[in-house]
């Protein structure tokens, strides 16, 4: 998360776990008889990035809230180092209650500024989550062009950063923008609509798998994981592609 937040709060209801900052502004959802499932749709919408790099060296991720995207991959991708900074120390004290992992050698949470984490500390990782917001959406001081130019400075040559927007239409544009100067491949925006939510795929350089071999690994992700890869993909070329700053002003 960054920015000035309420403070977080736990709240059960039916079997399931929210994370929130108000009444009407839920971060996280876990199920408690399976807290390892990715219950929001938009967080099995980010996990589309498995298409393109299906075996990742190192997963930096910006926002931890109730730890789903954490955790599952802390859980299905036993070769990959996981990374999360998260700037609340009030939302990294709750870890426990959403079954976070302890820090061990491959997974670590950063107590830090995601902004100011990615312009201090040199990094090559495969791919970037940001998934931090305050009550109103999206985090603003994430909406910056510095912020989008050095987390492509941070990704290896075939990274993949994948953004969830939600919250406040009106702060969109700026992410779109700076993602698409950022960026010399592709930007690909795909929407959620049973979370409300916008996400966006940025790639360093166009990917260059061939239609077959990404129906291929849809069907491995599926079996392997149980995510409906197959529809990702297809939600992935389906979305409008933006690949020049002057597509992005659409």
């Amino acid at each position: 998360m960054t920015g000035t937040l309420s403070r977080p709060f736990v709240v059960d209801s039916a079997g399931e776990r929210y994370l929130c900052f108000t009444y009407a502004s839920v971060q996280s959802c876990m199920r408690v008889d399976d807290p390892y499932e990715l219950v929001l749709a938009y967080t099995r919408k980010m996990m589309a990035f498995l298409l393109f790099l299906p075996k990742p060296r190192h997963v930096l991720m910006i926002g931890l809230g109730g730890g789903s995207l954490a955790k599952f991959c802390h859980r299905h991708l036993p070769q990959t180092r996981i990374s999360v900074v998260e700037i609340s120390a009030d939302v990294i004290a709750l870890r426990e209650r959403f079954w976070i992992p302890p820090d061990d050698e491959r997974f670590e949470i950063i107590h830090d500024d995601g902004a100011a984490y990615l312009a201090r500390v040199p990094l090559n990782v495969d791919v970037i989550l940001v998934d931090a917001f305050d009550e109103s959406g999206v985090a603003p001081l994430l909406a910056s062009p510095d912020f989008y130019r050095q987390a492509s400075r941070s990704l290896t040559a075939d990274g993949v950063l994948v953004v969830n927007l939600s919250g406040q239409k009106i702060r969109y544009a700026i992410h779109v923008q700076g993602l698409c100067d950022a960026f010399d491949g592709t930007v690909v925006l795909v929407p959620v609509q049973d979370d409300d939510n916008v996400l966006l795929f940025a790639f360093r350089r166009p990917p260059l798998e061939a239609p077959q071999m990404l129906h291929d690994r849809a069907t491995e992700l599926e079996e392997a994981l149980g995510l409906d890869f197959h529809r990702l993909l297809q939600c992935l070329r389906m979305g409008p592609t933006l690949r020049q700053s002057t597509d992005c002003s659409r």
